[in-house]
């Protein structure tokens, strides 16, 4: 197992000790004497020791914590990973009593390792809003008036009068909202049109080849994007990448970065050069707790060769005429997540029949009434069994993809397929 490879696992086993299972005594096992972490909250010790009092604090104060790690990276000693966490106030946090109030967040942590053992750690977080806040906003709740807070002359122990305040207040609240809730609902009609007037308007039409694409968001606007950029020498730049996140906040990163990449691959013939002066650009201004996965590759059509490059996106699968599918591997951090990245650069040949099958974590981690994920053996194992008796892979896969989720499945993330297939040459 290579290093990086060890460091993503040590990590997996100190989330699931640490964070999952709640076991403070793991910081021990896990972190360097000398560690040193750059995100305690004021007021804890430095090293370990903060870090074993802020675990257990959260646990007491949040018993029902749940703690899942979404994604995570890795390139040497520098380990990252996306999280996220839920619980509900029921003991005591800093002195502040339980509410009953329930929790959510997410952030990005970075750590490194040394001699098997965490040195250093940062992290980003995003605290949600809570349930109680949720639902205030959504049906115009919140709570009654303390009897200490409404002056003797006022008071009315029938409660009539409150109640008949509190519904039309409730009223008035719900037809703001209404109209609140339209408004933001044209805003994004609007930045649909928007974003769907970035994508391509049709694929390439390339002389032995054939290309196709499918793209659904999740919601009116999402963070996946791919695009087709037209280069010298009859090249073809093949562009999938996918925003963390959904909405608004993901698009208008993703319409940032499709930019960005626009303009920095025609002054560039080198995949992975471009990835690295795309992510030094995006880093100082993307929002501390999102990043950009993005493979970028550069079609040679008359040569049939590909070069390309990966910011920790999903490994697109190459499938060779009457063979097996394999992953086209090249390392590389998401984009903006760290600077002055460095992303691995490799090729591949394509004969005649050879395709290859590009998509977004939409795909796999699409799920059945019973949560079972879609999942990349699956998806591995279908591309090599498609044959052009099953119609075009695209369509393929989203049969497949229909049939595993069932009729009442609710789509949770954007889905994003291209696909690149060498045919043979029309005399």
């Amino acid at each position: 197992m290579s290093e990086t490879e060890e460091n993503k696992a040590l990590v997996r086993k100190f989330y699931e000790e640490a964070w999952v299972k709640g076991n403070a005594d793991a910081v021990d096992e896990f972190m360097a004497p000398n560690y040193v972490d750059y995100s305690l909250p004021s007021g804890l010790p430095p090293g370990t020791e903060g870090l074993k009092q802020a675990n257990t604090t959260y646990h007491t104060a949040f018993p029902d914590l749940k703690a899942t790690l979404e994604d995570i990276f890795a390139e040497g000693e520098m380990v990252a990973f996306r999280w996220s966490v839920s619980g509900t106030h029921l003991g005591n946090w800093l002195g502040i009593p339980p509410t009953g109030n329930h929790m959510t967040a997410t952030g990005i942590t970075v750590l490194r390792i040394t001699g098997g053992k965490v040195v250093e750690g940062w992290t980003s977080t995003d605290l949600s809003p809570t349930e109680e806040e949720l639902r205030w906003l959504t049906e115009g709740g919140g709570e009654w008036p303390r009897s200490g807070d409404i002056p003797s002359t006022e008071r009315d122990t029938s409660l009539q009068h409150w109640d008949v305040l509190t519904r039309n207040l409730t009223w008035r609240f719900r037809v703001a909202e209404a109209r609140e809730r339209e408004r933001i609902e044209q805003e994004l009609r609007v930045a649909r049109q928007i974003q769907q007037a970035l994508l391509p308007e049709a694929t390439p039409e390339l002389n032995g080849w054939e290309v196709a694409t499918y793209y659904q968001p999740a919601r009116e606007v999402g963070g996946d994007f791919y695009d087709f950029l037209e280069l010298e020498d009859g090249r073809l730049g093949l562009v999938v990448g996918d925003a963390t996140g959904k909405g608004m906040p993901a698009a208008l990163v993703m319409a940032t970065t499709r930019g960005m990449l626009r303009a920095v691959a025609q002054t560039s013939g080198s995949p992975g050069e471009v990835l690295k002066r795309v992510n030094d650009a995006l880093y100082p201004d993307i929002p501390s707790n999102m990043f950009v996965t993005c493979l970028y590759a550069i079609l040679d059509p008359a040569k049939g060769r590909l070069r390309y490059a990966n910011a920790g996106h999903d490994l697109p699968y190459l499938r060779h005429h009457g063979g097996d599918a394999s992953e086209l591997r090249a390392t590389g951090m998401p984009l903006g997540l760290m600077f002055e990245m460095n992303y691995e650069e490799k090729k591949v040949s394509l004969g005649e029949g050879d395709g290859i099958l590009f998509y977004s974590d939409g795909l796999v981690e699409a799920h059945d009434p019973h949560y079972e994920m879609f999942g990349f053996p699956r998806l591995r194992a279908l591309v090599s069994e498609h044959s052009s008796a099953d119609g075009a892979l695209v369509d393929h896969l989203l049969k497949e993809l229909y049939s595993f989720t069932g009729e009442d499945w609710e789509q949770e993330d954007d889905i994003t397929l291209l696909t690149l297939k060498r045919s043979p040459i029309r005399s």
